[in-house]
């Protein structure tokens, strides 16, 4: 995978709405057709609850898993194409799921709090100053005891230096010290629609609870 920010990280100005969407044109490597084990695993167990929010959600698939739950939820990105196939994707299936153009960064717009807020490889693209506007941007949309599920890249072989987006478990905590319980940083494994990544690659999943 790429160390360009993800799909749903990127600058909502036009010439960044313009190469969103032109990554959609073909298989980005997080887009797996399906959910992340280690998110189905959650919606498996009863673990989610409504309304959810799916952060970065490109064409649907955590969206879509929760609503077939009965769930809720909403799905966000900043890519027109993604969320043109995820609407399609809902009418497939006969799910009733919303979607909506949105700046990740700017979560306190859309005016609404969530039980449940679900980022698949969204965290971890970003760095500095745009980590905390990101985390404060979820802070902002998740309820009062809420959760937040983060999934995110390891600092672990082996993932190939330059290219992921690795974190520590440090790094997570220390990006959620202020107005968040860290609950859990579990070790999973992250899909990838990339050939030689068939294996997957190490990651976490972090359960947070918002205070």
């Amino acid at each position: 995978m790429s160390d360009a920010p993800p799909a749903h990280t990127a600058a909502s100005d036009g010439a960044g709405q313009q190469s969103l969407d032109a990554l959609y044109a073909a298989t980005p490597p997080w887009d797996i057709g399906r959910p992340q084990p280690a998110l189905l695993d959650l919606a498996d167990n009863g673990v989610l609850r409504g309304p959810l929010l799916d952060v970065g959600c490109g064409t649907g698939e955590h969206t879509l898993m929760a609503a077939r739950l009965g769930l809720e939820a909403t799905g966000i990105d900043l890519a027109a194409t993604a969320l043109t196939t995820a609407r399609r994707k809902a009418r497939d299936r006969g799910l009733t799921a919303h979607f909506v153009q949105h700046d990740v960064l700017d979560l306190a717009a859309l005016e609404d709090r969530f039980q449940t807020v679900l980022d698949s490889l969204v965290f971890h693209g970003f760095h500095g100053h745009d980590r905390a506007r990101y985390v404060d941007s979820l802070h902002a949309v998740t309820a009062p005891g809420g959760q937040c599920f983060v999934l995110s890249f390891r600092d672990e072989p082996p993932n190939r230096s330059g290219r992921v987006h690795k974190v520590t478990p440090d790094e997570i905590r220390g990006a959620f010290a202020e107005g968040w319980q860290v609950d859990a940083i579990d070790p999973v494994t992250v899909d990838s629609s990339l050939r030689d990544l068939a294996d997957g690659i190490r990651g976490w999943r972090t359960r947070l609870t918002r205070r």
